[in-house]
């Protein structure tokens, strides 16, 4: 008998095979099950303290997930799943876990039979492409223009949220917000960069009713010298620089010997007309407001006031561009440069107001302005936050419409529609795929079911229901009513999702789905080399951003 060979170190673990499927299943329907009762507009919120102690209450699934911190690493990557679709689309994170979840489930009884993963992988993308095919089929093309269809988009998206209850509050702020920083590309194609150009400001202290979407910029910033500067100007005509309004101190230390004490005044002048020409250089295009993301000197501020033009110092880049997009100007790195066309006019007004105990700069009423601010007044932190999230999530499915004017039933009848027509299908499909693919087409049926389940309605009398009326043709948008539980048409109810959101949601999903089911190993236990003669060290809570979550060290247990 010979001796057994150790291929891997004590330290490490292996799993291999079966065991590590079941692993990966329950681990994601774990993750699954978290947010599942986040689905649909009766759904329930969750609240999550996080290191700080400070404490998120909401129920959008990547908000959720993003705080929770999990040990198994296919949990991991579904976490990952929920990330991809928030930061592509920007809805349906929720859906796409569940989605993913129940799929995984439904692979299970496979694996038992001992079906290879790749029959169970193939079945699926096969299923994936059909039923985009099926939502090319049913979706339905929208006008942009009409705002109230567009509104009764977002409304749907937002109903499942905790703003719901505000209507069409958050709706119209969405819409008015995308509309405005929407960019023609030509071909019909139009760029909305949301990140970029919408700024969401949060007051606290007002009512909810008072946000509104501004025209323009709002700043955290007062102008330099309150008492001098104007702090109402119509019609501005603003110069925005990316360079110092001072005397540029030496790179290290200089010493400077002066042997006459007429020198050091020529020194000192000489600074003084250093600034001046520079003053001088930005007073020639006659400004009312210069606007400078560095520093601003005492001296230079003098000599702008003089000039009676008032000038903001130390602003955020990001916030920088916003004003230029807005009012038309371009930002400047040198003053010499300076021409004509790099002064902003689109601005009606600039004025500093005070809010709370802080002053704001807006620079409002703008002509066709390419940014804007959206202000958000609440009660609490908490509620302005959760706001904050569900705006986010609007302006995102307003992008997507004005991106690909497609809608979909809402409601589960757009997973019913595929569910129906994948099972139709399965019976034309030769071979051993036909089982996984037929299951896949099951699965679809999570979604809808979830919503009947947060309802609190009888599930499998609506979900029979609903299938008898499917598996008859010119019932696509039959769904259920989330907030009551009943069986309608979606088109009188006006529950619609954009076609972008469904597309990347089973897409997201079922690779996802298949990518979990391809893993057969799983090694854990690995660590790092360490230096000789370096003793155990203490081991930091390490923070995760995006760029290493994806190579994530797995720890001993």
């Amino acid at each position: 008998m010979h001796a057994p060979v150790l291929v891997l170190k004590d330290s490490l673990k292996r799993e291999s095979g079966s065991k590590v499927h079941h692993a990966n299943i329950q681990a994601s329907k774990a993750v699954a099950d978290i947010i599942r009762t986040t689905l649909g507009p009766r759904s329930m919120l969750k609240m999550l303290l996080d290191a700080a102690g400070g404490i998120v209450v909401t129920n959008d699934g990547n908000a959720i997930l993003r705080e929770l911190d999990l040990a198994h690493p296919a949990a991991k990557s579904m976490i990952e799943l929920s990330r991809t679709q928030d930061e592509e689309v920007g809805d349906g994170t929720t859906s796409v876990i569940v989605l993913a979840g129940e799929m995984l489930h439904v692979a299970a009884t496979f694996i038992d039979k001992n079906y290879h993963p790749t029959v169970i992988c193939r079945a699926y993308n096969k299923a994936l492409e059909d039923s985009i095919a099926v939502l090319d089929n049913i979706a339905m093309p929208i006008d942009v223009t009409d705002r109230a269809t567009v509104l009764g988009l977002v409304k749907s998206c937002i109903g499942t949220k905790f703003t719901g209850q505000f209507g069409d509050l958050i709706a119209d702020l969405a819409i008015d917000a995308t509309t405005t920083v929407g960019v023609d590309l030509g071909q019909g194609l139009r760029e909305v960069d949301i990140k970029k150009y919408i700024k969401v400001e949060k007051v606290p202290g007002g009512q909810l009713e008072d946000s509104k979407v501004l025209k323009g910029v709002m700043i955290n910033k007062d102008v330099v010298a309150p008492g001098k500067m104007r702090r109402k100007i119509l019609n501005p005509r603003i110069i925005l620089l990316d360079c110092p309004l001072e005397y540029k101190k030496g790179e290290n230390q200089t010493n400077a010997e002066l042997v006459k004490e007429e020198d050091w005044e020529v020194l000192l002048k000489m600074e003084e007309e250093y600034i001046q020409n520079l003053c001088m250089q930005i007073l020639k295009f006659k400004p009312d407001l210069v606007i400078t993301e560095k520093g601003l000197s005492d001296l230079a501020c003098h000599y702008l006031s003089k000039a009676g033009v008032s000038a903001i110092r130390r602003l955020r880049k990001t916030d920088n561009n916003r004003i230029a997009k807005a009012c038309g100007a371009v930002v400047v790195n040198r003053p010499e440069e300076l021409q004509e066309s790099d002064v902003g006019t689109g601005a009606g007004l600039f004025e500093v107001k005070k809010f709370g105990d802080e002053f704001f700069a807006y620079i409002v009423d703008c002509k066709d302005p390419k940014a804007c601010t959206v202000l958000l007044r609440g009660a609490s932190k908490d509620l302005l936050n959760e706001v904050e999230r569900n705006l986010q999530d609007a302006m995102s499915v307003s992008r997507n419409i004005l991106k690909n004017p497609k809608l979909l039933p809402g409601g589960g009848a757009t997973e019913l529609t595929v569910s129906a027509a994948l099972k139709q299908k399965s019976s034309s499909i030769e071979g051993i795929e036909k089982w996984p693919y037929e299951a896949a087409a099951v699965a679809f049926e999570a979604i809808p079911r979830t919503l009947a389940q947060n309802c609190g309605v009888n599930v499998i009398r609506t979900m029979t229901a609903l299938q008898g009326k499917h598996a008859n043709v010119g019932n696509e948008w039959v769904g259920i009513d989330g907030n009551t539980g009943d069986i309608v048409d979606m088109k009188e109810r006006k529950i619609w999702d954009s076609y972008n959101v469904k597309a990347q949601t089973f897409k997201t999903a079922i690779e996802a789905a298949c990518m979990l089911l391809r893993i057969d190993d799983i090694v854990s236990g690995i660590k790092k080399k360490q230096a000789p003669g370096a003793g155990p060290t203490p081991s930091k809570p390490k923070i995760e951003d995006e760029g290493d979550a994806d190579n994530e060290q797995i720890l001993p247990e």
